[in-house]
């Protein structure tokens, strides 16, 4: 990965903004503001951005990497709106760079963990202490300042960690597609599903694991495939995983391997099958 900052002030802290996969997503209900409530099981993937600070009299935010082009560096970035959370008027400055790997709007919480990173980041850096609203930068950011596995409930809000899970392997597969998560919640018919079970147990091997997950499901993995047909091909190209699954809203898809030779040897083989479609390996995060 290109993490390095560019050539510029001298960065005094840095960390990954790691991607957030859905391992499940069971929609169990809608509020009466539309808001939807959700039951998932969330990881940490060892894939992600990097965002570094560094000194400076004004807050500016700089972005490079692979995945760069088209992600603004104005008040509509969550790591922007984030300092300025932060922030709160009293013109603190920070120079931040941000190497962005992970494609937007994707249902990995790229923007999000972002965000969460650059809460940390900066409430270190200025000395101020991390705000309790976060969620007003998006669901997913609370999950985002988490560490280890968690069990995401209502809107997001209700998080359970939960205890490590076996050593595993993730490959994300992204076929490009724009798939805007409102029109997917739009088009779930129904939207009372049964969550999942009220005690997830701790698994003694990644076999217990993925037999666990097989009996979970992702609500919204229907309807996203009905606006974007790629996705089903993605699960395809996923078809040797022990488990292959949408995450979030999609398009991203995932596949879990027992090890990291085949996650590697899978990613390789489509990377090669489709070589427009974004693709990584990682281990999944386990505490």
């Amino acid at each position: 990965m290109e993490d390095a900052a560019p050539a510029g002030p001298v960065a005094t802290a840095s960390r990954m903004a790691w991607a957030k996969v859905n391992l499940t997503l069971h929609c169990t209900g809608q509020r009466a503001d539309g808001y939807h409530l959700l039951d998932s099981l969330v990881v940490r993937v060892g894939v992600g951005d990097a965002l570094h600070v560094a000194p400076a009299e004004i807050l500016t935010l700089t972005i490079s990497g692979p995945r760069a082009k088209g992600v603004p560096t104005d008040a509509r970035n969550l790591v922007l709106r984030a300092a300025e959370m932060l922030d709160a008027g009293a013109g603190r400055g920070a120079a931040l760079h941000l190497v962005k790997h992970l494609p937007a709007a994707a249902g990995i919480g790229g923007g999000s963990a972002d965000a969460a990173v650059a809460l940390e980041l900066l409430s270190a850096h200025w000395g101020v202490p991390l705000p309790a609203d976060t969620a007003r930068l998006g669901a997913d950011v609370p999950v985002c300042l988490t560490r280890g596995p968690q069990r995401m409930q209502g809107v997001g809000e209700i998080l359970t960690p939960l205890p490590p899970l076996p050593a595993c392997h993730i490959v994300l597969v992204n076929p490009g597609v724009d798939v805007p998560t409102p029109a997917v919640f739009a088009a779930l018919t129904d939207k009372n599903q049964p969550p999942m079970p009220d005690v997830i147990p701790k698994f003694a091997n990644f076999a217990e694991f993925v037999d666990f997950l097989r009996l979970q499901r992702n609500d919204l993995a229907a309807p996203a495939i009905a606006r974007a047909p790629v996705i089903a091909s993605c699960l395809e190209a996923l078809s040797d995983a022990a488990l292959a699954r949408m995450s979030g809203s999609g398009a991203t898809c995932f596949g879990i391997y027992a090890t990291a030779k085949e996650a590697e040897t899978a990613a390789h083989r489509i990377t090669t099958a489709a070589p427009n479609w974004w693709v990584a390996a990682a281990p999944i995060l386990v505490a």
